[in-house]
C-alpha cells in the first residue's frame, strides 16, 4: 500500500465548502482569497435567484395571455403552450428553492455542504419537461382523433408571435447564465424555454397553413413537437443523473490541477487524481505525487501544505489526501531499470500509464502502478500479463504492482 498523508479540513461559515486550514493563522493573502471566494459564491446564488425571478414574471404573463387567446380561438396548441409557460414558471421556483437549500452552511450531518441539492432540483425540472411533453402528446392525439376547427384572429397571432420572440430571448439568456455559473437548473430552465418557443412557432405555422389552405395541421404539429420535448426531457434527466452517479473529472480541470502540482519542486509527477463533486464548483479530491526518495517527513509535510493551499487558491478544489510515490535518485541502475520496464509495460495492449516506480535492492522489491484502459475486455488479465512479463525479467524480485483506475488520465503514453 502507498502511504497517504491526510489533510484535515475545518468547517467554517463558507456557504459551500471551506479551504483547508493548514495554519493556525492564515496569511493575509489567503484570508483575502477566502473572503473573495465566499463573496463569489454568494454572488452566484444571487444571480440564480435574480434570473429565476425574471423567468417567473415573464412566464406567468405569457401563460395568462396565451390562455385567454387559446380559449377564445378554440386552439388546443395555444392552450397547451400556456400550460408549458406555467411549467417554466414552476421550474424557476424550483431553481430558487434549490439554490437556497444548496447555499446552506455545512453541518455535522453534511460536512461537505449541500451543493448537490442543485442537481436534485435540475432533476425535478427535467421530470417536469418530460411530463409536459407527455401531456402535450396525449392532448394532441386526442385532437387528431376528434379534431376541432380553430378560429384564429390577427391579434391573437401577433401576440403569439411576440411570445415566440420573448421566449427565445428569455431562453437564451437563462441558459447562458446557467452555463456561466455552472447551474444545471438554470441551464435546463433555459433549454425548456427554447423548446417552448418552438412549440409557439409551430402554432404560428399551423395557423398560417390553416388560413391559406383551410387544412388544420395543428394537432399533428403538436404531436411532433411533443415528441421533441419528451426527447429533450429524457436527455436532461440522463445528464443530471450522470452527475449524481459521478462522472470522470473535466479533462481541462484535471490537467490544470496536475500542472499546478507539478510546478512545485521537487515533485516529478502527479497521478491518480480523483475529484468528488459535491455540487457545482464544490470539489474535494486526492492525488499521488512522485518525490525524491531523499526527502524526510518534515520536508514532505511542508511540501504537501504548499500544494494543497495552491490547488485550492487556483482551482477551488480541496485536496483531502496526498499520497506519496518515492522515486529512485541515488541509484543510476534503478533509473535505467525504470526506463527498461516502462518500455516493456507500455507495450502491453490497453496499458495507459506506468508510474510510482521504485526499486529497493535491499528488500529485493520492485513496485509501481499501472493504469489499464476500460476498453480492455478484462483489466485483470492485462494486469496479470504485466506481472508475468516483469517477473520473467526479474525472477529474484518481489513485485508490488498496483492496478489503478483511469479516473482522469487522458493519454496513452504518460
Amino acid at each position: 500500500m502507498t502511504p497517504t498523508t491526510d489533510q484535515k479540513q475545518r468547517i467554517t461559515d463558507n456557504p459551500d465548502t471551506s479551504p483547508p486550514d493548514h495554519q493556525s493563522q492564515m496569511p493575509d493573502e489567503e484570508t483575502a482569497f477566502r473572503q473573495e471566494y465566499i463573496r463569489k459564491t454568494n454572488l452566484r446564488s444571487r444571480r440564480i435567484i435574480r434570473t429565476s425571478i425574471i423567468g417567473i414574471i415573464a412566464n406567468v404573463l405569457l401563460a395568462a395571455f396565451k390562455a385567454v387567446i387559446g380559449l377564445a380561438s378554440n386552439s388546443i396548441a395555444i392552450v397547451m403552450d400556456a400550460v408549458n409557460n406555467l411549467s417554466d414558471a414552476a421550474s424557476s421556483v424550483i431553481t430558487i428553492v434549490g439554490a437556497k437549500l444548496a447555499g446552506k452552511k455545512p453541518d455535522l450531518k453534511h460536512p461537505f455542504g449541500h451543493g448537490r441539492v442543485e442537481y436534485l432540483s435540475a432533476m425535478v425540472i427535467s421530470v417536469l419537461v418530460l411530463y409536459a411533453g407527455i401531456t402535450a402528446l396525449a392532448e394532441s392525439v386526442k385532437k387528431i382523433i376528434t379534431p376541432d376547427i380553430p378560429d384564429y384572429s390577427v391579434v391573437s397571432l401577433i401576440i403569439v408571435g411576440v411570445a415566440v420572440v420573448v421566449k427565445i430571448v428569455l431562453g437564451l439568456y437563462v441558459r447562458k447564465v446557467g452555463k456561466q455559473i455552472h447551474s444545471d437548473s438554470l441551464a435546463n430552465s433555459g433549454q425548456d424555454a427554447l423548446m417552448d418557443s418552438i412549440i409557439s412557432a409551430s402554432t404560428l405555422v399551423a395557423a398560417g397553413i390553416f388560413l391559406i389552405t383551410g387544412l388544420s395541421l395543428e394537432a399533428w404539429l403538436g404531436a411532433v413537437i411533443a415528441l421533441f420535448i419528451i426527447k429533450s426531457g429524457i436527455d436532461m434527466l440522463q445528464e443530471t443523473l450522470s452527475k449524481v452517479l459521478g462522472e470522470r473529472p473535466d479533462a481541462e480541470l484535471a490537467n490544470a490541477i496536475k500542472e499546478t502540482i507539478n510546478s512545485h519542486e521537487p515533485i516529478s509527477g502527479a497521478y491518480d487524481l480523483i475529484l468528488h463533486d459535491y455540487g457545482p464548483n464544490a470539489y474535494h479530491g486526492s492525488v499521488h505525487i512522485e518525490v525524491p526518495d531523499t526527502m524526510n517527513a518534515d520536508q514532505l509535510d511542508r511540501l504537501i501544505r504548499k500544494v494543497t493551499i495552491d490547488v485550492y487558491r487556483k482551482h477551488q478544489v480541496i485536496l483531502t489526501a496526498v499520497g506519496i510515490y518515492s522515486v529512485n535518485t541515488q541509484d543510476p541502475d534503478a533509473i535505467r531499470t525504470r526506463e527498461q520496464l516502462k518500455e516493456l509495460v507500455m507495450s502491453v495492449p490497453h496499458v495507459m500509464q506506468m508510474h510510482g516506480f521504485y526499486l529497493d535492492r535491499k528488500e529485493k522489491c520492485i513496485r509501481f502502478d499501472i493504469i489499464v484502459s476500460f476498453d480492455a475486455k478484462s483489466r485483470t488479465q492485462v494486469y496479470q500479463q504485466v506481472c508475468h512479463e516483469v517477473q520473467q525479467i526479474f525472477p529474484d524480485y518481489r513485485l508490488e504492482i498496483g492496478l489503478d483506475t483511469d479516473f482522469s488520465e487522458e493519454h496513452e503514453n504518460s
